[in-house]
């Protein structure tokens, strides 16, 4: 796998594919439309890659950009911006997946368009609706992923223990190490 879904929510993740968004150079993590294919098999979304193209990219990162300002908005308490709203809107009104029965039950049909509705109807529903009070973003200065705090008490502080919550465990343990060591 070359895509991380950390969020628990396809949106999000798609959104977390511009990493360290407030880096100098942030990473893409979707330069062509292969890998927009790769993403979309490895979410599970699609049992096959799709044959995207490098309109279906430019469309893909136009509604992955559109997504964040509005889960920016929600994160900051400002008013959803109407350009955002409208790219949103129009992605999700597309018709989305359809589901089909296969030899190893059901799988989604469909090309790139389709998977774009499915995340953008997702996000409509989360930015919309009571989740967008759970929305997150990760304590980890260097990372910018968004993700929903369904944890117990709401006090998640990463997007992933697996990794950023990781480095931070192993940074301020270093930082006690040191300080100690120091007196």
């Amino acid at each position: 796998m070359i895509h991380a879904f950390p969020c628990g929510t396809l949106a999000l993740d798609f959104v977390g594919t511009l990493r360290a968004r407030r880096n100098d150079e942030p990473t893409e993590k979707l330069t062509s439309a292969a890998d927009l294919d790769a993403w979309f098999v490895e979410s599970g979304l699609l049992a096959d890659a799709s044959s995207s193209g490098a309109a279906d990219l430019e469309r893909a990162l136009a509604l992955r950009e559109a997504v964040y300002a509005l889960v920016w908005s929600r994160l900051h308490d400002r008013p959803l911006p109407a350009d955002a709203v409208g790219t949103v809107n129009a992605v999700a009104a597309t018709p989305p997946l359809t589901p089909v029965l296969t030899e190893q039950g059901w799988a989604w049909a469909g090309g790139a368009d389709q998977v774009l509705s499915q995340l953008a109807r997702q996000a409509v529903e989360i930015v919309g609706g009571d989740e967008a009070a759970l929305l997150r973003e990760c304590g980890r200065p260097e990372c910018t992923q968004v993700y929903l705090d369904r944890s117990r008490g709401h006090r998640r502080e990463w997007c992933s223990m697996a990794t950023c919550g990781s480095r931070m465990k192993a940074a301020a343990y270093r930082a006690r190490q040191r300080a100690g060591s120091d007196a």
